[in-house]
């Protein structure tokens, strides 16, 4: 869910709680659009981040601490002289506007009382961090924005400060059942955008979560509220939905919540309900006692992913090119071989001309012999410039060049096949890959492979990357591959012959290793295995995938196979699901 005005309303009562009555003990700048400030409260310290990114705006409470610039911006060295040992008075949303602002009362030099606000504005590539004394003058901003850049309000230092109305949108807190019907109903438009496009704070995945909440289906048009037999019951459902909601914010009853979508993060909610929490599904849902956390470890999490996906593009480009290349060779490749399959009717030809030839007359254009292969007659066509010697010579000379051919494609067929099967396993491990000693593992398995040519003179880098670790809920450790040399390593190195080992059946994966221990493994120890082997391979996506396990000790390296290509014949298979969440897997990740 989008950093919204239910979101801000959930911040600002944590902050309330928590830093309220507290004192400004330093101010740091650490980024050019990013402010830290620590405040001394009766409980302790707190650290409060505020950032003003254009692409990531945010604030949270945060006990990581940032290193600041030597020379502090001009912007950080305003506030420290206004509002250093400051005491924060309150914090306020106005409505239910992506705005929150943070009152201070201090000393100014000459030992006068005086209250200026700290106004953090989260909205978008418009976000800002904005400093106004008591009459509602801006003293200074992060970020100026002059009238050249926008004609709705400068945000410049002398000039009044303003919240900007650029929509004609209502605040939901103080909506009534009858202004609600005639806003909803007044709109032609999908129920979820009638909602957010009404109303200030709610955004599109608030929104659905509200129509969700009522049982409706929020990209059916408002229409049916009038045109449809049932459509006053639909919009008191959604009424009760908007107001019950409404109410909790006013209460200030928040229930953080991360939901996640095959392992990975993929939106949160500050109020949570028993639908939305369905919708994504047993496992899949984790909640939080802090607002502050759960944006710190939801972003952490968003930003680790699209980092490392941003550092792979170059060798996801070199392994797409690489693979399409030798998908072309392939494809040209199999239509050779089939045009090859001619060469045993060329064979025959010849036998049949040597054997029936006798009676052919010069100059005849074809022959009628008896295939004694097939015991049924055939037509043989034939040049009728040459003898019927000559006609078997060149019917046997097409079947050698042909069988020439087969036997050289039939070698090239299966080199280029497990080129793109070796390419397509790389392109799973940069979707594993997680961190950037992943990516330098990868990368040196493309220098190893010859895809990317090492540096004059750079060395082999030095692999920090480690296997995936669990812990089976029965205390057996399970080790997983992030990419082919460390399948390679965990396979053949770190297995003992009795381990169990387990991989996806006809597709690219990791390797999945059960130290036995000398000890019998559970069913449930089988199939949480397996659910890894099924997640960390190209089937992530799918329902099931198959996956074949068997002892170490069944495994062998083909010579001169591809890094992380194996083969096996005794081997058991088992259907499974790709879901490894704690709850449902029994297992516990730990970390290297």
């Amino acid at each position: 869910m989008a950093f919204d005005g239910m979101t801000v309303a959930a911040v600002v009562s944590e902050l309330k709680r928590e830093i309220v009555g507290g004192r400004i003990y330093k101010i740091a700048q650490p980024e050019e659009d990013e402010l830290l400030l620590t405040i001394k409260t009766a409980q302790g310290q707190k650290r409060l981040a505020l950032s003003a990114s254009a692409s990531l705006p945010l604030i949270y409470l945060t006990e990581k601490n940032k290193q600041a610039p030597m020379t502090a911006p001009g912007f950080c060295m305003l506030l420290r002289k206004h509002l250093q040992n400051g005491r924060i008075t309150d914090i306020t949303q106005p409505g239910l506007e992506r705005i929150i602002q943070i009152h201070v009362e201090h000393l100014n030099e000459l030992g006068d009382l005086c209250r200026k606000k700290l106004v953090m504005e989260l909205m978008g590539k418009h976000s800002n961090l904005i400093f106004v004394n008591d009459g509602e003058l801006i003293i200074d901003s992060i970020k100026h924005i002059s009238g050249m850049v926008s004609s709705v309000r400068e945000v410049l230092p002398g000039r009044p400060y303003f919240i900007p109305q650029t929509q004609e949108k209502e605040n939901p807190l103080e909506a009534d059942h009858d202004s609600f019907i005639r806003t909803i109903t007044a709109k032609a438009a999908p129920v979820f955008k009638a909602l957010y496009g009404s109303y200030t704070g709610l955004s599109p995945s608030a929104s659905n979560a509200l129509c969700l909440e009522a049982g409706i289906d929020g990209d059916m048009s408002t229409a049916v509220f009038s045109e449809s037999a049932q459509g006053d019951a639909l919009l008191e459902k959604l009424w009760r939905s908007f107001a019950g909601t409404m109410e909790r914010l006013k209460r200030e009853r928040f229930s953080p919540v991360i939901f996640y979508e095959n392992n990975s993060p993929a939106e949160f909610s500050a109020l949570s309900s028993h639908e939305l929490e369905a919708s994504y599904g047993d496992g899949n849902v984790k909640k939080f006692d802090s607002v502050s956390v759960l944006l710190e470890q939801y972003y952490a999490q968003k930003n680790q992913i699209s980092r490392i996906r941003q550092k792979s593009v170059d060798l996801r480009r070199i392994v797409q090119t690489a693979l399409e290349r030798n998908i072309r060779k392939y494809d040209l490749q199999i239509r050779q071989m089939q045009d090859t399959e001619k060469r045993e009717k060329y064979r025959i030809y010849g036998e049949l001309i040597n054997t029936y030839g006798y009676h052919v007359k010069p100059g005849a254009k074809s022959m009628e012999a008896l295939n004694y292969y097939t015991n049924q007659m055939i037509t043989i066509p034939l040049d009728p410039l040459l003898s019927a010697s000559d006609n078997a010579k060149k019917y046997f000379d097409k079947y050698g060049k042909l069988k020439r051919t087969y036997e050289a494609l039939s070698t090239l067929t299966l080199a280029v096949k497990d080129e793109i099967d070796h390419l397509e396993s790389i392109q799973t491990a940069l979707d594993i890959a997680l961190r950037e000693e992943d990516l330098a593992q990868i990368k040196e398995e493309l220098i190893e492979s010859g895809y990317i040519r090492r540096k004059g003179g750079a060395r082999k880098v030095k692999i920090t990357s480690r296997p995936f670790h669990y812990v089976s809920r029965e205390g057996f450790h399970i080790y997983v591959g992030k990419n082919n040399l460390q399948n390679d390593e965990l396979t053949f190195k770190f297995a003992s012959g009795n381990d169990w080992w387990f991989h996806a059946k006809g597709i690219p994966g990791s390797h999945v290793v059960v130290k036995a221990g000398g000890e019998e493994l559970p069913d449930s120890v089988f199939e949480a295995a397996a659910k890894l082997a099924a997640y960390y391979s190209r089937g992530r996506e799918q329902d099931k995938v198959e996956i074949d396990y068997t002892q170490k000790k069944n495994v062998k390296k083909p010579n001169a196979g591809k890094p992380g290509f194996v083969i096996y014949y005794t081997n058991y298979s088992m259907m499974i699901d790709t879901d490894i969440s704690p709850e449902t897997s029994g297992l516990e990740q730990i970390e290297p």
